[in-house]
């Protein structure tokens, strides 16, 4: 099993940029694909974006694309997302998630069938 510990969040005004970076540890990274998730109280886990093992395929929420960029680094452990334009809606806790890529569906915008999670970092947008 892998291990994720997530770093980046915090308080920015609309408009403003945030990079998150999450790190894992344990298992092969490379066998994973990665995703980043957020939620906000009272509602379900929420896709946000993706990238394939090898970092060739990525995919967004429609309400990110153009503004969010995943990107990882297989030889640091470290996958990221670029958040910039950001807007108030954008507030929620994020979550950094690994999915095994064997067996694996891609992309999986489901949160129930990824494998393993970080702990989740507060972004606010404040208007």
């Amino acid at each position: 099993q892998v291990q994720l510990v997530e770093s980046g969040g915090g308080l920015v005004q609309a408009g403003g940029a945030l990079r998150l970076s999450c790190v894992a540890s344990g298992r092969t990274f490379s066998s994973y694909h990665m995703g980043w998730f957020r939620q906000v109280p009272g509602k379900e886990r929420e896709f946000v974006a993706a990238i394939s093992w090898s970092g060739r395929e990525t995919d967004y929420a429609d309400s990110v694309k153009g503004r969010f960029t995943i990107d990882r680094d297989n030889a640091e452990n470290k996958v990221s997302l670029q958040m910039n334009t950001l807007k108030p809606e954008d507030t929620a806790v994020y979550y950094c998630a690994a999915d095994w890529m064997y067996g694996s569906i891609w992309p999986e915008y489901s949160w129930v069938n990824y494998d393993a999670w970080g702990q989740g970092t507060q972004v606010t947008v404040s208007s």
